[in-house]
This record gives C-alpha cells, sequence and structure tokens, in this order.
C-alpha cells in the first residue's frame, strides 16, 4: 500500500460516509459509464447519459479509436468528473484496440497481431504477462490524458478478472497514489485492506450492468434503487445506442447496452432516486480525500 498510513480498526462501518462528510445512515452511490471512447454508438450514449445528469461519473478507455471525441467532449465540458478505463483487454474479435505503447516494448501484452488479448484470452494473458510492461503501458495511457490537459478523477480498468492477482492491484494502487487519483476498488477483502487505511471506497459489492439480464434490467434496476443500503456503492453501467455501428462491432449483445441507456436517462430512473434519497456522487470527492493520504 506504498506510505499510505495505516490504522488498525476492527469496525470500518461508515467510515466512507464520514470521510466524504455525510451521515452514517446517507444512502451514497456513484454511477459511473465505463468504455467512454469504445465507440462513436458509446459515446453518444455516454455522452447524453451526463447530460440528463443521473449519471454523474464516466471512464475514459484511451486506446480506442473514440477516444478522441471523448477527450475533446472532456476538455469543453470541465466539470464531468472521469476516471481513466485502463486498458489491456480487447473484447471481440472483430473489433480490437492495442496498446499506445510501441508492441516491441510491451510484448507480453499483445498476441501475434499485435492486439491486446481478447475476453476469451484472459486467462492466457494473465499467466504470462509481464508486470512491468502492464505498468508502462497503464503509466501511458494515463499521461496520454494528462498530456491533453485534463483531469481525471480516478482509475479503474477494462475487463480484467484480478481475483487474487495482488502482483496487478498493487500496480494500480501505486499509478494513484503517485498520480494523485482515487482508485475503483472490489471485494470485501480488498475493501476492507484499502480502508483500513482511511480511505473511501464503496462498501458493497460492485455491480456490473453487464449481469442483469436486459429484458428485465429496468425493473431490477429500480428494485435495487429501493434496497440500496446506507454507505456508498457503485454500479458500472454501459450505455450505448443500439444501432449498426454497436451491433456490428457487439453482434448480440448490443441491446445490453441500450437497455442501460434506457434506463439512466427515463424520468423512473430520476424519481426513484429522488423518492429514495439517495445522494448521487462521482469520484471527486473520494480523490480529495485519497490526495491526502
Amino acid at each position: 500500500m506504498g506510505s499510505f498510513n495505516r490504522v488498525t480498526r476492527t469496525d470500518l462501518k461508515g467510515q466512507t460516509n464520514r470521510l466524504l462528510g455525510f451521515p452514517e445512515e446517507a444512502r451514497l452511490l456513484i454511477i459511473n459509464a465505463d468504455d467512454f471512447g469504445m465507440c462513436h454508438a458509446v459515446n453518444e450514449a455516454i455522452i447524453r447519459a451526463l447530460q440528463y445528469g443521473i449519471v454523474q461519473s464516466t471512464t475514459l478507455m484511451v486506446p480506442c479509436a473514440w477516444a478522441i471525441q471523448a477527450m475533446r467532449f472532456l476538455a469543453e465540458n470541465p466539470q464531468i468528473a472521469f476516471g481513466v478505463h485502463l486498458t489491456a483487454i480487447s473484447d471481440g474479435d472483430d473489433y480490437r484496440w492495442g496498446p499506445l505503447l510501441p508492441r516491441a516494448d510491451v510484448p507480453t501484452l499483445v498476441d501475434e497481431a499485435g492486439y491486446f488479448y481478447n475476453f476469451e484470452q484472459m486467462p492466457a494473458f494473465l499467466a504470462q504477462v509481464k508486470l512491468a510492461e502492464l505498468e508502462l503501458e497503464f503509466r501511458a495511457q494515463i499521461e496520454r490524458v494528462l498530456a491533453a490537459g485534463l483531469q481525471p478523477t480516478h482509475l479503474d480498468w477494462h475487463s480484467l478478472r484480478l481475483n487474487g492477482r495482488t502482483d496487478i492491484l498493487a500496480i494500480l494502487l501505486k499509478l494513484a497514489q503517485e498520480y494523485g487519483l482515487a482508485l475503483r476498488v472490489m471485494g470485501q477483502s480488498w475493501i476492507q485492506t484499502v480502508q483500513s487505511h482511511t480511505l473511501p471506497t464503496i462498501d458493497f459489492d460492485f455491480l456490473d450492468s453487464y449481469l442483469l439480464e436486459p429484458a428485465t434490467k429496468m425493473a431490477r434496476f429500480v428494485e435495487l434503487l429501493h434496497q440500496l443500503p446506507p454507505g456508498l456503492s457503485e454500479w458500472a453501467v454501459h450505455p450505448g445506442l443500439d444501432n449498426a455501428e454497436l451491433q456490428a462491432i457487439e453482434p448480440g449483445g448490443s441491446h445490453f447496452r441500450q437497455a442501460d441507456f434506457d434506463f439512466f436517462t427515463s424520468p423512473q430512473a430520476q424519481k426513484t432516486i429522488t423518492q429514495e434519497g439517495i445522494v448521487l456522487l462521482n469520484y471527486r470527492s473520494l480523490q480529495a480525500v485519497w490526495r491526502k493520504s
């Protein structure tokens, strides 16, 4: 955990609320739109969701083709809180991306075609990747954002399944600390470890909207809002427009993103959040505390 000041606590309940200046019973929620920059259909949906106001945070996929448009939007709208969606995995076979750095500098990050490994190849990728190369590429993605004059609030990552990979988690923590950013923290063991250093994180299991069935997603989101417990929760959502572009990129899966867009730009979502007294946040408030660590 670097130079973080650890405190020994047996009960961390309510700590994040206190660090962020809220009463312990407050129900706090970060709704973060992942994959900004992936493609035009995703960009347009995320922009419209941010403008609607329920989604108040997004994360940028710097290596992707449409990151230029996303970064221009962020430059023109500095009030938008955004993070760097550290990327070392491609999703499918027909639309792929690779590292910012020359392939020769990060050979264990790419397959024979020179692209990041796809989602199905992740176990093989994680088994052979050199951590020094992964850190170099992640650092390059952060530096690209900073060189554009943008001010990110946090780090998270695209598609990587990091259960048990404390070595990669250590890299993420190191980069967050070095660049003065907050970090998305997932899994109760990791949450408790980071909170023991008096840092704000989510308090509960992280929600990935891709795990919800599109046909019943709207009703499920409403149910989850009703059930939201006191403390800080985070939902990673994936808005997209179910058009020809997205259908070509994600055959059979574009409706997952459309369902997210439909709900988080709906009066029903706004009404439920208001009625439940849920406080919507972004990572900017967490970043302020992390920077003091």
